[in-house]
């Protein structure tokens, strides 16, 4: 793991976590958290020292299972703990750090990550450095860990953050108990608390969970509507729902912009209209299920990995529902791109503009492109291969330029020198041999009755 040139002053390439235990309590009134983080890790390689990403709360006390003084230091960005012995590369090790404070946001240029205050609740946003905010951590993309979160807070309250495992109420105090077993990078642990009525949700066969406040309810409905057949057209097309369960959460506040999380996707009342008027995004943040969240980055450059892949779902689940097909979406938004600046590489777009809507949806161009070029069942091929060979771990661009060739038994060399590398957008391809102009709707392609799906909306 090496420092990520988009976010430089956080993570350390001297070890990789392997288990969070958060013992977190929180309190609403005076937007109070005392944590206890219990980190185990593995050296990368020899050192006597490592360093966690904690800011704007305080780290009170750091022990160690290694033995011998150990000591800390810390700055606004990092706690620096010294060993007390070094370590040699792969040697186990584990620190518990008590920590407190008021948590509140971090301010960067891709603006107010983190922690924040609800009007009524909390809310956890953290992509790409908001992590530290609320705990101490190895904030860099590719280091996935498992969790154990132990959430105490007002009664009243319901919290989501991962599976639930249990809840008591004890002196005045509800705790919830939480564990992810699926590896997790920093940025996508999450807690969200509200004054939230909960239901489950059959989503063709996987486990799911919407929170939201009671008197969203006929809002919610309407608009989660078509989600359990969302959850089965991106299952074919992209492979089996990689998690236990999705959850869903509705706030009671405005937000500027939905935000999925590990097994999770958060959205505003402003998102949830009652008209289905922002389905595409319910669609976007369910996708990242597989690609972001699953299929992880190795680091921030690939961004179009995760953003382009989301976008692509959205027109994949028009044309699959009854909308605009992939195509004429491809053609609008071509248009679109080809009268904006063209001086972005999708390869590496930079840390001020990895965000830019120009990386959503050139990324999901550059699939629309490769389905043109390489043929409907090469192309979900390629998809479904590669959430499967990378699921629960982290790629890059470069293994998804391989992934591609290999499946498809061809050169794409030139393609993806063109769409990734070079600035000017390059002209959408011909369709591949033998096929349409416009490819078939994603149902034939995949072979799904349109009728199982439509019936439900």
């Amino acid at each position: 793991m090496s420092p990520d040139d988009y976010t430089p002053h956080s993570g350390d390439r001297r070890y990789r976590v392997e288990h969070y235990d958060l013992t977190i309590d929180y309190r609403l009134g005076t937007n109070r958290l005392d944590g206890v983080a219990v980190v185990r890790g593995r050296a990368a390689e020899a050192t006597r020292a490592i360093s966690l990403d904690l800011a704007g709360l305080r780290a009170t006390k750091v022990r160690s299972d290694l033995g011998g003084r150990i000591g800390f230091t810390q700055t606004d960005r990092k706690v620096k703990v010294a060993l007390g012995r070094e370590l040699a590369a792969g040697d186990p090790f584990e620190l518990t750090i008590s920590y407190g404070g008021a948590p509140r946001p971090r301010r960067t240029r891709w603006g107010t990550l983190g922690w924040e205050e609800l009007e009524d609740g909390a809310i956890v946003a953290s992509q790409p450095i908001g992590a530290p905010s609320w705990f101490p951590c190895n904030d860099h993309p590719s280091d996935k860990a498992t969790y154990r979160l132990s959430i105490t807070t007002d009664p009243g309250y319901a919290v989501a953050a991962a599976e639930p495992v249990s809840t008591t109420t004890k002196g005045g105090r509800t705790t919830w108990i939480f564990e992810r077993t699926i590896p997790t990078p920093s940025y996508l642990a999450t807690v969200q608390i509200g004054k939230y009525v909960s239901r489950g949700m059959d989503l063709s066969g996987v486990e799911g969970q919407v929170l939201h406040p009671a008197g969203l309810t006929a809002r919610v409905d309407a608009d989660l509507a078509p989600l359990p057949q969302m959850m089965a057209v991106f299952a074919e097309a992209f492979g089996p729902y990689p998690l236990p369960s999705y959850r869903l959460v509705v706030t009671a506040d405005d937000l500027e912009i939905p935000l999925e999380a590990q097994g999770m996707g958060v959205f505003g009342a402003n998102h949830i209209d009652g008209r289905g008027s922002l389905e595409r995004l319910i669609a976007h943040e369910l996708a990242h299920q597989w690609f972001g969240n699953s299929v992880g980055l190795a680091r921030w450059r690939d961004i179009w990995l995760n953003e382009g892949f989301a976008c692509y779902a959205e027109w994949i689940w028009s044309e699959r529902s009854g909308g605009h097909s992939a195509h004429a979406k491809a053609l609008g938004h071509w248009t679109a791109l080809a009268a904006e600046p063209q001086d972005l590489v999708l390869s590496d777009p930079g840390p001020e503009v990895m965000f830019d809507d120009r990386v959503y949806k050139r990324g999901a161009l550059v699939l629309h492109a490769l389905r043109l070029t390489v043929g409907e069942d090469a192309f979900f091929q390629i998809l479904r291969t590669w959430t499967s060979r990378h699921a629960g771990a982290t790629a890059t661009t470069e293994d998804f330029r391989t992934l591609a060739a290999s499946v498809a038994g061809r050169r794409l060399e030139a393609f993806f020198d063109a769409w990734l590398d070079a600035e000017a957008l390059p002209p959408l391809p011909e369709a591949a041999a033998g096929a349409a102009v416009e490819p078939a709707p994603v149902t034939q392609a995949l072979n799904v009755n349109p009728r199982a799906v439509d019936g439900t909306r």
